[in-house]
């Protein structure tokens, strides 16, 4: 339907379309051929898309024939559940809706065999894979200490996403750190292969590879998806814009993509925020729609958003604009450091509550980084203000859970070794690691599983008898229900195998809290089995291994709770609460300090400040601290450039004497203004003086070359102050410009 049929064809609608606004209704009744929804905060978007799906539902298209690719699996759900309120569960059930991995992972399962994969492969998160780098390291003789394995990992992922496979890396390897990733990549793709694994990167490449090498697959999911949605399509990186692509261009080719740029803040994991500035390129007949009305925030924190994304030059047109009120002004917090602005934090949280009767839940507290939440924990601890942490330890990742899965996952995939080596001594079974390096041998030597090594272990001359017979008789208490795994029911079958293992009775006989709470924890994991017996038409542990391997940090995120909710900026997306903090909003802390010269990761940081700033509804507080600790130093900081582009109508400070404006004065206007407070030393103790003898500052110069204990040498770029003021401005090449208390920092002049 074309874009000027809507009006006219209003009528024909059905009722559940007629409460959308005029820019909502064009989006959900456009249904034929490319559409760029582009949607701003707050705007409804997840509405459109729902709307959309039970429109198409409601025009006699299949369910099985419409797909919904999100990127938590908590938005897929909620998708799904406000479909069967207007078309019903039977239908909406059937649509397939999900994450982008899942959803892969559902078509690998049918056709993983055409890339020489079994249906059970196991799918490897972060951990895991980390694991199996680190592994590789040692095999090939790499120095964990100077080159590290999660930076190994990280770049891995990062080339994978880029559709780089190990060869093209090896070939273009410009330096030794390259060429030794380019190596340890070899070798974990061979692993991975040999434990018949997928890592969450593989479910996007493989999924392409399958697409790409059988046509007759790929025009099979052509043919069954004739309606795509991509939900926050800024976030998607190379892999998943390919994989849309080729699913888009058959003969159908309705894809609809919701997203705004804005929003785009996922870079350092792969994102590719020109899929979403492109896409009319792409797509030169795409209909374009914008939904610019925001229902969640006032006019004032709109105008403030608007400020500040406004000086972004790669951005789509877009303005925002609301009926909401105008609401109060956004509050400015200044402090003089992060115990300081953790205390002014909580005394105007608390002045909230009392003054406008709001509760805990109402209100979040948001960072750029995780350290930040040390000192706003402390305080809200004191006060005895109940909070939470979003994006804390997932249930997933704790060891005891980790450890129960690995057992599944070998129960439905014996050539899992990093399963294997991870269970095979919990509870300790008497085999070490010289023993299991035997095996690692005679497994490679004969090129077989390492299960089947273990199985094998008598043959093994190397190994003592003991450690022999006990890894056998662990590869035969596991064959044993390998054996039965299709004959009794799925919880049964891990409820019978998790109690044969030992592992329960193991955290039983120990009988601390500590041990009894991972006991539980085991427990719940499973109890989780058995209510997806309940929920699935066809359960499998294969399914319940997929769906919780596909968990994300942000599907575990419980913000229903009555507390405060304490996050990074990051984990916020999506989010929304009454009354918001941003703390540290300080130049080099936000934005980074690597952003200053480089105008991408600028804009970058503005969007992830907009993100940050549209997650408010009613109030809106921006706090920074003059000096905050950060690697062990304590640095001078002045306010965040991000806040000097909101309107100083719309800004208003809060505590304290000195305003937004004085504190961007220069240092001596600082010092004048502060002798009206209390003098950021006299709370400290003097004994802490003694020993901290700062460097005669007639040594240093600008353009001299200083030692810092955690930086490295680096270059004097300005001076000021003096006494315990003095203060360097200090550019290191690998971590950027700092402001450094001279005091503190114990710089070395080394020429």
């Amino acid at each position: 339907m074309k874009l000027q049929l809507v009006k006219q064809q209003a009528d024909e609608l059905p009722e559940f379309l007629k409460g959308l606004n005029p820019e909502q209704l064009k989006a959900a009744a456009t249904t034929e051929g490319p559409l760029l929804i582009i949607a701003g905060a707050g705007s409804g978007k997840t509405r459109v898309v729902t709307f959309r799906i039970a429109y198409l539902l409601d025009k006699g298209i299949a369910p099985y024939n419409i797909l919904a690719l999100t990127f938590t699996n908590k938005a897929a759900h909620e998708m799904k559940e406000r479909i069967a309120t207007m078309v019903g569960d039977s239908t909406s059930s059937k649509v397939w809706a999900g994450t982008f991995h899942s959803i892969f992972a559902r078509i690998l399962r049918s056709e993983a065999e055409h890339l020489g994969y079994t249906p059970s492969f196991s799918i490897y998160d972060s951990d895991d894979s980390l694991s199996i780098v680190r592994a590789v390291m040692n095999t090939l003789g790499v120095s964990q200490q100077q080159v590290p394995p999660q930076g190994v990992r990280s770049r891995i992922s990062s080339a994978k996403n880029q559709m780089i496979g190990w060869q093209r890396y090896a070939a273009e390897a410009g330096n030794i750190l390259e060429k030794q990733t380019g190596q340890i990549y070899e070798e974990y793709e061979k692993r991975l292969r040999l434990n018949n694994a997928m890592d969450f990167d593989d479910l996007l490449i493989n999924i392409i590879n399958v697409f790409r090498n059988f046509p007759e697959i790929l025009k099979k999911y052509q043919d069954r998806f004739r309606y795509i949605h991509v939900d926050e399509y800024q976030d998607t990186n190379r892999a998943q814009y390919m994989a849309i692509k080729m699913l888009a261009a058959g003969q159908h080719g309705n894809l609809c993509v919701v997203g705004d740029d804005a929003q785009s803040i996922y870079k350092w994991r792969g994102a590719d925020i020109r899929n979403i500035l492109d896409f009319q390129n792409d797509y030169p007949n795409a209909a374009v729609v914008r939904l610019e009305q925001n229902y969640r925030s006032t006019k004032t924190i709109l105008s403030a958003a608007d400020d500040v994304i406004g000086n972004n030059r790669k951005q789509l047109a877009k303005k925002l604009w609301t009926d909401n009120p105008q609401g109060a002004k956004i509050g400015i917090l200044p402090a003089r450091d992060d115990r300081e602005e953790a205390d002014m934090i909580l005394k105007t949280l608390k002045t909230e509550m009392n003054e406008n009767f709001l509760a805990p839940k109402d209100f979040a507290i948001l960072y750029r980084t995780n350290a930040q939440s040390q000192a706003l924990e402390d305080s809200l601890r004191r006060a005895a203000v109940p909070y939470t942490i979003v994006g804390g330890v997932s249930f997933y990742k704790r060891k005891e859970v980790k450890d129960t899965v690995a057992y599944l996952r070998l129960l439905v995939n014996p050539n899992d070794s990093e399963s294997l080596l991870r269970v095979i001594n919990e509870p300790p079974r008497g085999i070490g690691a010289t023993s299991i390096q035997h095996i690692r041998t005679f497994a490679d030597e004969r090129n077989i599983s390492l299960f089947e090594a273990f199985a094998h272990a008598n043959e093994i001359t190397t190994i003592q008898k003991r450690a022999a017979v006990a890894a056998q008789t662990f590869t035969q208490m596991v064959q044993k229900f390998i054996d039965i795994k299709t004959d009794i029911p799925p919880t049964e079958l891990a409820v019978s195998f998790m109690e044969a293992t030992g592992l329960l009775r193991m955290l039983k006989d120990e009988n601390t809290e500590e041990s009894l709470d991972r006991w539980n924890n085991v427990q719940r994991l499973l109890s989780n089995i058995a209510e997806m017996t309940a929920r699935e038409e066809n359960p499998s542990l294969e399914a319940f291994l997929q769906q919780i391997a596909l968990v994300s940090d942000t599907d575990e995120a419980d913000t229903t709770k009555n507390r405060v909710a304490l996050m990074t900026m990051h984990a916020a997306k999506g989010l929304e609460f009454p009354v918001v903090f941003i703390a540290g909003m300080e130049q080099g802390l936000f934005p980074m300090g690597r952003a200053e010269n480089n105008a991408e990761e600028t804009e970058e940081e503005r969007r992830l400040f907009y993100v940050g700033i549209t997650r408010a509804r009613q109030k809106l507080y921006l706090s920074h601290a003059e000096r905050r600790f950060r690697f062990g130093e304590l640095v001078f900081s002045q306010p965040s450039r991000f806040v000097g582009e909101i309107r100083q109508e719309l800004l208003e400070v809060k505590v304290g004497t000195m305003s937004f404006q004085q504190r961007q004065a220069p240092p001596k206007q600082q010092v004048e203004v502060k002798s009206v407070r209390q003098p950021f030393f006299d709370d400290i103790p003097k004994d802490d003086f003694i020993s901290q003898v700062p460097p005669k500052q007639q040594k240093l110069r600008v353009g001299i070359k200083v030692k810092h204990a955690q930086f490295g040498v680096g270059t004097v770029q300005g001076l000021s102050g003096e006494g315990l003021k003095a203060q360097a401005v200090v550019y290191f090449p690998t971590f950027g410009k700092k402001h450094l208390m001279l005091e503190y920092a114990k710089l070395q002049v080394v020429g």
